[in-house]
Order: structure tokens, then C-alpha cells, then sequence
């Protein structure tokens, strides 16, 4: 078996459905889902309704226990105010989508509400742009936040009023040590730090260079604003954390009015409180730092800026997935460097990608309500998200005929020029949805591999001599077949028989095994097909493998898939012409495909394959 990464503690998870066991505590998201599912939300805003009996409760779970708890003791009155706060620097990603699914599942499932907030604290990195992908990533997965959209650059001068009254309490001071004099002084996590020499300065002389680091008159670097706390704490990130940097940008909402900005994990407990968030979930990395965002709640609460109780951080393990990589960072290097072909590729593991790919967002509410929600970390297989996605198409997607590989077959006793109508249900599950026509004549697509001119083993398709049904259409004989000069097969030969078309009486009496799927020459819709796999071929990207020297440091881009693309030339049915731009289909025997939200043009859809029709990974 190959090597885990590096530190890392669990075996990919296959499926937890609603239990699980160990260190990990489950959390399953299948009552809200449920409750989302019947809300009119699906026809326009969501609508949050609270538990009205103990059969709607959810599992045991232990952010649920946790509110549960919280609401017993009267906190908040009982009030359930959750976020989902992205910084506009990116695309979402598949990892976002969990977190999504949890903080508008929890406040639908305690009627309450979740806001969408985003945290634009750094204007080098931040742009209008992600801020409608972002958008319009969440609203796709199905969620509404109603008229809680905040930004916090809104509460820029907030912020800094309340970074003065640090300074004011001797919570603050202004630091001009340099970045790598300040990296020294902070110690390890073996050793404590030391005081910075600016660690004293009266609050006189750092409200003024604070003011004047606001007015503009310092450049970048030149100082930083700190929280006063420990440069002993065991705890290194309250050794006097900094809260504001000077940056001379230009911000994508409020231009040029600032100079300085305040730190992230300054501005996001600050905008929980403003925004009388309840409960701010967020991801394990975060734990480290809640002693910092207790304390700077605590006491700005005590300066009177905020009501008591203050918001409560609670945390979780992040999405690790096989055969992907979330890391921004990475993300970018594959854009930037073309190994996909933008943000919205479909092998790219971004929602917008996702989205073009064909995964839908009830594949996504499924995956989140199956892999749960832990304290510990773990690795979830890829497969997983694969089969939600799965089971949402079999049930919603209608199905198609494709030839991928198209052969010519000719039915030599069929009249020439000669056209009937064959009818095919639009979904074996939904006979509400009626048939469609499929027009049959002298020459078919069949599929290359449906021809075999000395079959093996166990091969009951066609081949000289042998009988098998055209699905929809007649029995047919085979009769022998056509080569080119290099002894290519260029055609099938075959004879119908007239009393076996499907549904009409007699049709049962030909027992044949083979059931082939076919469609019209004359009347097939010539379309190009992407095939699209998964984008490495290595389910962790870039970590040591077994039998690799110590100290070797893969390239993860070297574990890229050299088929997680195949752009080919297919044969459809007719209907298929039609086929609006993110329109889902199943092709009958291939997989579950979907019209390109991008590149599909009115009577020229283009298809990519959302997922093959069972795992093609397992080993």
C-alpha cells in the first residue's frame, strides 16, 4: 500500500453512512438535508424551520450536543446565528462546500439563520471577481442567506476605534521590530519569547503612531500594531499577536481610504460579534488560535463594545479527499502553470469546476450528511463523493443513447431509405416522464466493441452467426461484416427478423443474450464528447511513496493522471441536439453526462462526463 502523507493518522474512509466509531464522533446532516429538501427553498429562498417534535431531531453529534447545550443554559435565548465567511482571494473549493453544508444545515435545523460574510482584510489578494464567484457558488449549491451579506470592510472603522481602546487599556502597542526580528523574539514552541524593547511605550506615543500609521505617513513594514498578552504563553499564538499592518493598496470596496488593515484573526471574531453570530464554526487549524479570540471578545465586551454572551468557536476537522488537493496554493500553480485549462475546468476540484463538470449540488448535500463531521482527522476516498453524485443522477438524470466508439452496422433485408419510429422510456424510474421516439432504419451506430469476428469466451454480442437485440428496436442476425484494404472492419452485416420489435406481441419469443445499444445514421447528432477522470493518479498527491529515500520531496504535479482528459467524436440520438447547457443525461451503458454550461451553443451541445456508471478505481 502506498505511504499516507507525512503525520497523518487514519486510512481513507470509504463511507460512514450515520455512525461511527474510535476517535471519531459522527454527524449526520440527514435530518437537515431532509428538511432543506422539502423546503420551498428549492423553488426560490430557503425557508429555516426549527425541530418540532423528536423524531425530527438529528443524531447525536457533538457540535449539536455542544448547541444543544447552549440553548438548555438559555444562551443567546435559545438563538441559533451561524456564518460562512470566505476570503474573496480564490475560487471555492470542494472543502468549502462541507463547510457550506454545515453552517446553513445547522441554522436551518435550529430555525435560525447563517450569514454570508467575507472577510476582504488583505486588498492585495482580494477582488470583486471571487466575490460573485463566491456568490454565485453558495446560491448554486442551494442555500440563502437572506439579507445577511456582510463584508468586513464595512467594519473597517469600527475596528479601528476598537483597536484604539487596546492602546487605550494598555491591551495594545505599536511594534517596530522588523518581520525577522520580530520571528526571533517570538520564540518556539520549546522556548518562550522574549519582549519586544517598544514592548512599554506610553499609550500616548502609540495612539499617535498608530494614527499616523493610519494617516499614511509610514511605508509597509514600518510598524505593526500588537496585541499586549504573554511572550511567555505556552500558547504561541498569544504571544502578543499582531493585529494591524500597514498595506498601501488599493481595496476592491473601499479604494484608498486605509493604510492599515487589521489581521484576520483580529477582524473575524470582532465581525462573529458584531453580527451577533451564535456559533463560529470553523476548521481544526483554527483551535489553536480561540484562546486569542476569547480573549480580544472578552475584552472588548468589558470596554462595552459588545454584549456578553460573546460568540463561541467551535472547531472541526477540514475535508481531506483522495486523489485531489485543496491547497490554494497548489490550486494556483496548476491554473498558472496549464496543467487545466482555468478555474472552471472540470477536473479542477473548485465548485465552479464541479459545476461545469456535471456534479450537482444534491451530490454535494449527499456527500456532506455521508462523511460527517469529526474532531479527529481522516482521509475520505474520492469514490464516496463519486457515488453520491451517483445516486442524485440515477435518480434525476433522464436517459440518452451515445455511441462513443461508433461502428456501422447495415441490416441488408431492411427496405432501403426506409425510416420507423422505435420508443425509448425517458427514465426506468419515472414512468411519468414518459417515452421518446427513436427513428430506426437501414444503417446504425453500433458500438466498436459490440463485434467481435471470432468472439471469445463468454461473448454474446455480435459476431457471423449470432443473434442479439437491438434495445428498443428488432433481434438481428449477424451475417458477416466489411474491411477495408488493411483488414479494418469498416461495417457489420446483419438481417432483422420483422416479428421481434420490442413491445410488440412475439417480440419475447427470441430468447438472445445480447442487448446492443444503437443509433441512426441518418439521423444521429455528430457531437464532440470529454471524457474527464480524476486528475492525478495517485491518491496523495506528491507524498513519499513506500521504498522512497528518506529527505525525498515529490512534485505533486508529477502524480498527474495523462488520462484525466480524452476529447473524442460521438454518435447521439437526435433528442440530444436539443440539449440546453447544464442539461444531465445518463448515456445508457456509459456514465452520466452533461451539456457544457460554456462551450454548448444552441443545436450544438458539447458533453462531458460527469462520473462513469460504477466505480472504474477499485482495485
Amino acid at each position: 500500500m502506498p505511504c499516507r502523507p507525512s503525520g497523518e493518522r487514519h486510512r481513507p474512509i470509504e463511507c460512514r453512512r450515520q455512525t461511527c466509531s474510535g476517535r471519531t464522533f459522527g454527524y449526520n446532516l440527514g435530518f437537515i438535508l431532509k428538511r432543506w429538501q422539502s423546503a420551498p427553498a428549492r423553488q426560490g429562498k430557503t425557508q429555516m424551520t426549527a425541530p418540532t417534535s423528536p423524531a425530527d431531531a438529528a443524531p447525536s453529534n457533538f457540535i449539536r450536543n455542544l448547541i444543544d447545550e447552549d440553548r438548555r443554559l438559555g444562551k443567546w435565548g435559545g438563538r441559533v446565528e451561524t456564518r460562512f465567511p470566505p476570503e474573496p482571494n480564490g475560487y471555492l473549493h470542494y472543502g468549502h462546500a462541507k463547510s457550506i453544508c454545515l453552517n446553513f444545515g445547522l441554522a436551518q435545523a435550529y430555525g435560525g439563520a447563517c450569514h454570508l460574510r467575507f472577510d476582504d482584510t488583505n486588498p492585495t489578494k482580494e477582488e470583486q471577481e471571487y466575490v460573485d464567484a463566491i456568490i454565485e457558488a453558495v446560491q448554486w449549491l442551494g442555500f440563502d442567506w437572506q439579507d445577511h451579506l456582510y463584508f468586513a470592510s464595512d467594519y473597517f472603522d469600527k475596528m479601528y476605534a476598537m483597536a484604539e481602546h487596546l492602546i487605550t487599556v494598555g491591551k495594545a502597542y505599536v511594534d517596530s521590530l522588523s518581520a525577522e526580528e520580530m520571528r526571533a523574539y517570538r520564540g518556539t514552541l520549546s522556548a518562550p519569547g522574549k519582549d519586544s524593547p517598544y514592548r512599554n511605550r506610553s499609550v500616548t506615543e502609540n495612539l499617535e503612531l498608530f494614527q499616523r500609521m493610519k494617516a499614511g505617513e509610514f511605508p509597509d513594514g514600518t510598524h505593526i500594531l500588537r496585541a499586549k498578552i504573554d511572550m511567555a504563553s505556552p500558547n504561541i499564538n498569544l504571544r502578543d499577536p499582531a493585529i494591524y499592518r500597514i498595506r498601501h493598496a488599493t481595496h476592491h470596496r473601499s479604494g484608498d481610504k486605509w493604510c492599515v488593515y487589521p489581521m484576520y484573526t483580529f477582524a473575524h471574531p470582532i465581525e462573529d460579534a458584531l453580527e451577533d453570530i451564535t456559533h463560529s464554526i470553523c476548521t481544526l487549524e483554527f483551535e489553536d488560535q480561540r484562546p486569542f479570540y476569547d480573549w480580544l471578545l472578552d475584552n472588548l465586551a468589558e470596554g462595552g463594545f459588545f454584549p456578553r454572551p460573546v460568540p463561541r468557536q467551535i472547531e472541526f476537522a477540514r475535508l481531506n479527499l483522495t486523489y485531489v488537493v485543496l491547497s490554494k496554493r497548489k490550486l494556483i500553480q496548476l491554473v498558472d502553470e496549464k496543467h487545466v485549462a482555468g478555474w472552471d475546468d472540470p477536473r479542477l476540484p473548485t465548485l465552479v469546476g464541479a459545476r461545469r463538470r456535471g456534479f450537482t449540488a444534491e451530490g454535494f448535500k449527499r456527500f456532506a450528511e455521508r462523511i460527517g463531521v469529526s474532531k479527529a482527522d481522516s482521509w475520505i476516498d474520492m469514490s464516496v463523493l463519486e457515488d453520491c453524485m451517483r445516486e442524485d443522477l440515477n435518480e434525476a438524470a433522464e436517459r440518452r443513447v451515445a455511441v462513443l466508439d461508433p461502428l456501422k452496422l447495415i441490416i441488408t433485408n431492411y427496405p432501403a431509405g426506409e425510416t420507423e419510429r422505435c420508443h425509448a422510456p425517458n427514465h426506468p424510474l419515472h414512468p411519468e416522464l414518459g417515452k421518446r421516439e427513436m427513428p430506426f432504419g437501414r444503417e446504425l451506430w453500433i458500438e466498436r466493441e459490440d463485434f467481435m469476428e471470432t468472439p471469445v469466451k463468454g461473448y454474446h454480442r455480435l459476431y457471423p452467426g449470432n443473434m442479439a437485440r437491438l434495445r428498443y428496436g428488432y433481434v438481428v442476425k449477424c451475417t458477416g461484416c466489411e474491411k477495408d484494404a488493411d483488414g479494418n472492419v469498416t461495417a457489420v452485416l446483419c438481417e432483422y427478423l420483422p416479428d421481434s420489435k420490442s413491445g410488440t406481441p412475439g417480440a419475447d419469443n427470441y430468447k438472445v443474450k445480447g442487448n446492443l445499444h444503437w443509433v441512426s445514421v441518418e439521423h444521429a447528432y455528430t457531437a464532440e464528447i470529454r471524457l474527464y477522470d480524476r486528475l492525478f493518479a495517485h491518491a496523495y498527491p506528491g507524498a513519499r511513496r513506500e521504498g522512497d529515500p528518506e529527505g525525498l520531496e515529490r512534485d505533486f504535479t508529477a502524480d498527474i493522471n495523462p488520462n484525466s482528459l480524452q476529447v473524442i467524436t460521438a454518435q447521439l440520438e437526435p433528442a440530444l441536439r436539443a440539449a440546453r447547457p447544464e442539461a444531465r443525461f445518463q448515456f445508457e451503458r456509459h456514465g452520466y453526462f452533461v451539456a457544457d454550461r460554456v462551450d454548448s451553443r444552441d443545436g450544438a451541445p458539447v458533453f462531458n462526463r460527469t462520473v462513469t456508471l460504477r466505480d472504474t478505481w477499485k482495485k
